[in-house]
């Protein structure tokens, strides 16, 4: 087992832990990603498919670094595990069922000058002043709205206020926007996701047999969707492995 060597027995604890849940939690520099990418060939030597082993990482760079770690020490081996951004997890499933949910395969994915573009767009359409009631501001709240689970359709039955009113009537607009451009924003993607495995049991079935060990860098940043998206995915097995930093965390 050349793999282990250069594990501290922490780091050891962790890898030898193949099945169940399995929290992690360590600072900056502990060797966090290679405590995860040993974990991996441990699997794969223990005889887990590499095609049922997930991994998912929070920016392009770290999946870059996770997918080069283990192509490495995978040599040879024709398979690999599916290494990849939440983002680009969700694009993966929806691209395979977007007709489930009234998209094509080719679904247009909006970027940030798309969606201010579209704002910008609404609030002429409304007569609402930019400079009075900016587009960042309506981007932030409906951004986080959606990583927090809530439906446009909640949030306009709890807009009390005047604000939150206007609000509802520019994300209603900016929806119906969007499905003319056949587009999704980022926030979209993990959402649609999510309401995706919900609405079709046996769609997320499928993606559970798929993927049957999990485990996530940087738990600590999953926002609400994230933690649904992550959920569904692990129920059936249990097979998840979660690595954080509590003092990196950047949501309360």
């Amino acid at each position: 087992m050349d793999y282990l060597s250069g594990l501290n027995e922490r780091q050891k604890e962790a890898v030898l832990h193949t099945h169940g849940a399995l929290l992690i939690v360590a600072g900056a520099g502990a060797g966090k990603t290679k405590t995860v990418t040993h974990r991996i060939i441990h699997l794969i030597h223990e005889g887990v498919s590499p095609e049922n082993i997930l991994a998912v990482t929070f920016t392009n760079k770290a999946a870059k670094e996770m997918v080069e770690r283990v192509g490495h020490m995978l040599s040879g081996t024709p398979s690999r595990p599916m290494i990849a951004t939440f983002h680009s997890l969700a694009v993966k499933i929806l691209r395979e069922n977007a007709e489930k949910i009234g998209f094509n395969r080719h679904f247009v994915i909006l970027d940030d000058a798309d969606t201010n573009s579209i704002i910008r767009d609404v609030l002429k359409d409304l007569n609402i002043d930019p400079k009075q009631s900016p587009i960042r501001m309506f981007k932030s709240v409906i951004s986080s709205q959606k990583n927090n689970f809530v439906s446009l359709e909640e949030f306009g039955k709890n807009a009390q206020s005047y604000n939150a009113q206007v609000i509802a009537r520019v994300w209603q607009k900016y929806e119906e926007k969007k499905i003319k451009e056949k587009g999704m924003d980022f926030d979209d993607l993990l959402l649609k996701t999510v309401l995706l495995f919900q609405d079709h049991k046996e769609i997320l079935d499928i993606y559970q047999e798929r993927w049957k060990f999990i485990h996530v860098d940087e738990y600590q940043d999953t926002n609400t969707v994230q933690y649904l998206l992550t959920k569904l995915l692990a129920k059936k097995y249990g097979n998840i492995c979660v690595v954080g930093d509590g003092d990196q965390n950047i949501y309360s």
